[in-house]
């Protein structure tokens, strides 16, 4: 026998289970129909769908040269370039790629949505929270508190191309890693009250007693320390290793700006890693100098041209080239302004610097009597 009070909510259970199961079949269909007049953020990069991210952020950084309105002046650069940005910021994030690449660009922007106004990441997460399936899983956070080996500093010596381009390249680097078998060669010690520290205890008189804290390396962890001469570490408690490393060069980054990877400094025992930071450091270029976003070179021109006017090409870092034309007097130690051919901004903004071109004027080693003659009645 059934309470009416309960039938009737089992049956508004029952409808909203229904409910529930026809938008589960019908939703494939709605976001395929959706999806057929996405972008194809694959095709607008040039890549697989099973593109690498290095594969993916040298194609953006192609494309995005080569379509930035700055530098192209086709109708539809500013259009393509804009594609090229969108598909960047969706490829380049694995959870926004994971839910392109199921849900296609609408999904994308539900979740972009929901995330907006406070929501999960998953565009259908309140469907199934709705009827009461929701909280799977949860975020799991690093301590606070843990004694960390220090960062490692290393300069990162590249050329200004490089800068004004971006690049993508592999390092190696080798660090200190615990030791394979580094369980085996640990005994109980009482007396060690963490890395490198022991805990005495000193008797001054009957019924005194103090504790003195001292230094010692062979303390692991707290009541842990390391036996000496351990077979399964001959070498100790830690080994070399060699990684290798994807270097992520941004355009416009400078002098002093540094690249970090998390957790790749050597280990220690009882400690988590520290980071490697690399400091850009670029090469001097043979004939640009850089201040600031700004590009400064200098050009030798003879009298004649800086008399009566000239026109000249200057080759740029990635090889296009700058036109300089002045059709008035050109005085020694003049600094002529090309707006836009200086580095790129950092930040993705899109914006470049200024080339700042000074003039310097060669002089003829010797003028004969009627050149001088000549020069006198025109001057």
């Amino acid at each position: 026998h059934i309470i009416p009070g309960r039938k009737n909510l089992l049956r508004a259970r029952m409808s909203s289970f229904l409910i529930f199961a026809i938008l589960l079949v019908m939703m494939p269909f709605t976001l395929w129909k959706a999806a057929a007049q996405d972008r194809d953020f694959y095709k607008i990069l040039g890549v697989s769908r099973k593109a690498s991210d290095k594969e993916i952020k040298k194609a953006y950084r192609k494309l995005s040269l080569q379509y930035h309105p700055d530098k192209n002046p086709s109708e539809d650069a500013s259009s393509k370039f804009a594609d090229v940005a969108a598909a960047y910021e969706c490829l380049s994030d694995e959870e926004k790629r994971k839910t392109y690449d199921r849900y296609g660009e609408e999904g994308l922007q539900k979740m972009e949505a929901r995330q907006n106004a406070g929501g999960g990441g998953d565009p259908f997460s309140s469907m199934f929270e709705a009827f009461g399936f929701g909280g799977f899983g949860g975020r799991r956070g690093r301590g606070d508190g843990e004694r960390r080996t220090p960062d490692l500093t290393l300069p990162l010596r590249v050329s200004l191309r490089q800068l004004y381009l971006g690049d993508i390249f592999d390092m190696t680097y080798i660090r200190e890693v615990l030791c394979t078998n580094h369980g085996e060669c640990e005994k109980n010690c009482p007396d060690c009250h963490g890395p490198g520290v022991r805990v005495k205890t000193q008797q001054l008189a009957p019924g005194f007693v103090q504790q003195v804290q001292a230094s010692d390396p062979n303390c692991v962890a707290r009541g842990k320390c390391w036996r000496r001469g351990c077979k399964a570490c001959p070498n100790g408690q830690t080994e070399t290793e060699q990684i290798s490393l994807t270097v992520d060069l941004a355009p416009g980054l400078a002098e002093g700006d540094n690249i970090r990877f998390e957790g790749v400094a050597s280990e220690q025992i009882g400690h988590i890693p520290g980071d490697l930071v690399l400091l850009v450091a670029p090469i001097r270029h043979e004939y640009f100098e850089r201040r600031g976003d700004d590009l400064h070179t200098t050009i030798n021109i003879p009298l004649k041209d800086a008399l009566v006017g000239f026109s000249t090409e200057i080759n740029h870092l990635d090889g296009h080239k700058v036109l300089l034309r002045k059709e008035d007097v050109t005085y020694f130690g003049q600094v002529v302004k090309i707006r836009g051919e200086g580095m790129p901004k950092k930040g993705g903004t899109g914006g470049f610097g200024d080339m700042y071109v000074e003039c310097s004027i060669t002089f003829p080693a010797q003028l004969s009597e009627e050149q001088k003659a000549s020069l006198r009645e025109i001057l």
